[in-house]
């Protein structure tokens, strides 16, 4: 009783709770349902991230489809973003913060209001980690746009701004005085997070990978 009672009251579980469940809020359903009444997991890929708001959309209302992606964008970086802050405030350890961004991340892959079921977790991973660790989130951020732009496939645009951010990881808080306030090796001593939620976002990404080595992934924007 003491052990649960403990768990309970913890600040961290409390924290790690509050950060999987505010990572689930299934944004890009819930804009779908209110506004156009369809159900977006039961559309293209199934995912309820920007990108396939916009391949749902795109055919019904071709003016606004952009908008709702972008805006489905937004507030998955906003929630991931907001956990972090959140846990800034109360001035948590940096192992913790690192751990809510990651049950975020895992909460908006595996939203626990859509029976386990979410997005690819890109969007949500920038705005967890880049209170973090900003530079490395902010140049892997770029890439996403520009790979994105050029190649007008969102898939290998995610996974290589992912692939990016977690190179620049290894590299850029040993060639760069960084503050430790936004230096990984300062925070926590190691690389595991990044590695952890490069990890995932692959996983979720596996569908999109095999049909990129069949030439079916499609063009979106």
């Amino acid at each position: 009783m003491d052990n649960l009672m403990y768990t309970i009251t913890n600040i961290n579980a409390i924290f790690y709770i509050i950060a999987f469940l505010f990572g689930g809020i299934p944004f890009g359903y819930v804009l779908t349902k209110i506004f156009y009444k369809i159900d977006i997991t039961q559309i293209g890929s199934g995912s309820i991230g920007a990108t396939n708001v916009y391949r749902a959309l795109k055919d019904i209302d071709s003016k606004n489809a952009k908008k709702f992606s972008l805006l489905t964008i937004i507030l998955d970086a906003t929630k991931g973003m907001f956990v972090v802050l959140l846990a800034k405030i109360f001035d948590l350890e940096y192992s913790v913060q690192y751990m809510i961004a990651i049950l975020a991340i895992l909460g908006h892959c595996y939203s626990p209001y859509l029976n386990f079921k979410g997005g690819k977790g890109v969007a949500t991973a920038i705005g967890s980690i880049i209170l973090l660790i900003p530079i490395e989130g902010i140049l892997g951020l770029l890439v996403w746009g520009f790979v994105g732009k050029v190649l007008k496939i969102s898939s290998i645009s995610s996974l290589l701004g992912v692939l990016s951010g977690i190179f620049l990881n290894f590299l850029i808080p040993y060639i760069i005085p960084l503050p430790d306030s936004i230096n990984i090796i300062a925070q926590i001593h190691s690389h595991t997070p990044v590695i952890i939620i490069g990890i995932l976002i692959f996983y979720t990404h596996i569908p999109n990978i095999k049909r990129l080595f069949k030439g079916e992934e499609k063009k979106v924007l």
